[in-house]
């Protein structure tokens, strides 16, 4: 059967930051798509379509420092035309609209927060709801976006010297998500968990490094794999020439310029021509993981 991608946007309450988080959710739709603009930032969509009859598995999409969900639009819309309900929160107060909770430790309190948020909200959703599939939830995160999802499947996160300004390292408030089953870390930062950390982290992962990352080198991919109980849960494939920002859709041509570090990769790779088989691979980790058919 051939889905369209459908899209709905929403804001989720955070009582605790008093704050709203945007949310938009992309699912398999019976409609008509037509190129939508969010932002900068185009893709084909059918706006609040009719969902496609049955259940699909819910995945959530964790954005990185000073980003935005739609920066991995073609990974999402891939997904939904696969069959997964995608969920695309804004992290507000570290998204490129607005980054001044950047570098805090309310920041590394949130985003964790807003997850959670954003599953019930998902699964509250009166169109997309009911489609929503039992036995659990997949989160994919992005180099901080990462971290936030290790925090939901219950790694314990502590703040650095960036958030404390000299005092001394304290845990960061955090709670573990039971729903959460499976995680997909693209380029992960794991600065935030010290040795043990990440001991109570017991679901599969699939972990994609790029070989040229100068923000969050291979090594934070070891760090996972090394402090978890079960590495035999954990698969990683480091990209050879991939950037920090390998994994990320390409940007519009008015984006893509040298000073511009996102939309840039190292000389002689070509994000675009790794990304089919990328989605491959998450395609068929969250179908096994989730049970998805």
């Amino acid at each position: 059967m051939t889905f369209a991608c459908g899209c709905r946007l929403m804001e989720v309450h955070d009582a605790v930051q008093g704050a709203m988080v945007p949310l938009a959710l992309l699912y398999p739709a019976v409609g008509t798509e037509a190129l939508t603009h969010f932002g900068p930032y185009g893709l084909e969509v059918a706006r609040d379509a009719a969902p496609v009859a049955g259940t699909w598995p819910l995945v959530v999409l964790s954005h990185g420092n000073s980003g935005t969900p739609w920066a991995y639009r073609q990974l999402a819309r891939h997904l939904a035309l696969a069959g997964f309900v995608v969920a695309l929160p804004s992290h507000t107060g570290n998204t490129r609209l607005d980054n001044s909770l950047a570098g805090t430790a309310a920041n590394l309190a949130n985003r964790p927060r807003h997850i959670s948020l954003c599953i019930g909200a998902a699964l509250a959703d009166g169109v997309v709801g009911a489609h929503i599939a039992p036995g659990g939830v997949a989160l994919i995160g992005h180099s901080i976006g990462a971290y936030t999802a290790l925090a939901v499947a219950g790694g314990q996160p502590w703040t650095g010297p960036r958030e404390n300004k000299g005092a001394p390292p304290s845990p960061v408030p955090v709670r573990p998500d039971a729903r959460v089953r499976a995680l997909v870390l693209l380029n992960p930062a794991t600065f935030w968990f010290p040795e043990g950390a990440l001991s109570q982290v017991r679901v599969p992962i699939l972990i994609r490094t790029g070989e040229k990352d100068d923000i969050t080198p291979v090594s934070h991919a070891h760090h996972i794999i090394n402090g978890v109980p079960d590495a035999a849960l954990v698969e990683h494939v480091d990209v050879p020439g991939g950037g920090h920002f390998a994994f990320m859709s390409k940007f519009p041509p008015e984006m893509t310029r040298p000073n511009f570090k996102p939309s840039q990769d190292p000389p002689g790779f070509d994000r675009e021509a790794v990304q089919p088989a990328l989605f491959a691979d998450v395609t068929v980790f969250l179908r096994r993981t989730l049970s998805a058919v």
